[in-house]
């Protein structure tokens, strides 16, 4: 079962920085002047994002999806500094990330987090990364201190044995995200050796919100054609607005109009489906293009609430990204000396629309493990010269006998 609710959720995220509103002037908004390489990583962003959500529609069963593409992003770039290789290569070309050296990558991200966060004094974004590494795990220094400068990475060493780290790690995910994503992983295998964890928080305001006395209960019909009584909410505005023989949409701003919400629909005859198999950088520029301002738009349109789960190992396996999850084949040398190879991607979201605004948040956790427990070390005890010796009792402690042996002669 697939709804629009799906895509709307997408992009509610997805494209946070690309819109503005035309009524506000450039001193009421904090822009972003993109380089050409940052600009090249956003569509290179955007594309990876659209292709993962148009698989990972493909393969649930839930009704409603979401996903970040940017949580998803960032939480492989920190992953892809630790990369060397054919793996690297692969997950380069799943990234979309071809024709971008490590340096310009990691500087526009860099340039990009910054930016997103500082847009809007009347919405609250926030990007938060981590990595979390077992006690005794030799990590090496540029990897860490790449993560740590370039993505604000805070970095903590735990004991993965203890039941506690899980905690640890579940509550830093439930901080990061007002308590929306409250648990990411269930426990920690004895080969785990680390984890890399992004989180996303969103929170706006309509700049005009919906009247909650014109919130009614309408029809909803679903993907199956199935009627059902949901309370649809009512606003009317000035609002950017474009149509075409595949959907209508419209773009609602939040706050200083920074970020918007965009809403696709469907024409009749047309479904969610075919909306999404033609989702693409090419057709998004399109379609950005050809929004005007109408006034006014009567926006009548479902208050919605929904967390959605996924692992990304199947899909980014079919993107090409492989060896990375691979064990005794991944090549992440540029993290450890140990074998560490990518044994679980979990992203987890969460969205609530209503006639205030907007909450949503995103998590993204890559696990690291190895191929084998470390061999506890070793050690020698060679008894070469004369020794002492003594017999005695556990319980009482009594030594029962005691000697020396200069001599070790055995007749």
């Amino acid at each position: 079962m697939k709804t629009i609710l799906t895509l709307i959720a997408l992009l509610s995220i997805g494209t946070l920085y690309s819109c503005q509103n035309e009524n506000l002037t450039d001193e009421e908004n904090n822009i972003i002047e993109l380089d050409e390489k940052s600009a090249q990583l956003i569509e290179a962003d955007n594309t990876f994002g659209f292709e993962v959500f148009q698989k990972i529609r493909e393969i649930s069963t839930d009704e409603n999806i979401m996903i970040s593409p940017l949580s998803i992003s960032v939480a492989f770039a920190m992953a892809y500094n630790g990369a060397d290789s054919e793996t690297k290569t692969e997950m380069e070309y799943a990234l979309k990330l071809n024709g971008l050296t490590t340096d310009e990558i990691n500087n526009a991200y860099k340039m990009l987090i910054k930016g997103l966060q500082s847009l809007d004094t009347d919405v609250v974004f926030e990007i938060a990364n981590s990595i979390f590494y077992a006690d005794g795990f030799s990590v090496k220094q540029n990897f860490l201190d790449v993560n740590r400068n370039i993505y604000s990475a805070e970095i903590d060493r735990l004991d993965f044995n203890s039941p506690s780290s899980v905690d640890h790690i579940n509550n830093w995910v439930a901080d990061k995200t007002n308590d929306k994503i409250t648990r990411i992983i269930n426990q920690l295998s004895p080969l785990d050796r680390m984890i890399l964890i992004n989180a996303v928080y969103f929170n706006g305001i309509w700049t005009n919100k919906f009247d909650k006395n014109g919130t009614k209960m309408l029809s909803f019909t679903k993907a199956d054609r199935s009627a059902i009584e949901v309370p649809m909410m009512n606003k009317e505005e000035k609002l950017d607005y474009t149509s075409n023989s595949l959907f209508s949409a419209v773009k609602m701003p939040y706050g200083n109009g920074q970020y918007n919400m965009v809403v696709l629909l469907p024409e009749t005859g047309k479904t969610s489906d075919d909306l999404i198999k033609e989702l693409s950088t090419e057709n998004w520029k399109k379609w950005m293009g050809d929004f005007e301002q109408k006034d006014p738009v009567i926006v009548t349109m479902p208050r919605f609430k929904f967390a959605f789960e996924t692992k990304l190992k199947t899909v980014l396996s079919e993107m090409g990204m492989e060896k990375a999850f691979q064990a005794k084949v991944a090549d992440f040398s540029k993290i450890s000396d140990q074998d560490l190879y990518i044994s679980s991607a979990i992203h987890k979201s969460f969205i609530d629309v209503n006639e205030n605004g907007t909450e949503a948040a995103a998590v993204t956790a890559i696990t690291m493990s190895t191929t084998s427990i470390d061999p506890t070390p070793k050690t020698y005890f060679t008894v070469n010269r004369p020794f002492v010796f003594a017999i005695t009792e556990k319980d009482t402690g009594a030594i029962l006998f005691v000697g020396e042996v200069q001599n070790p002669v055995y007749n």
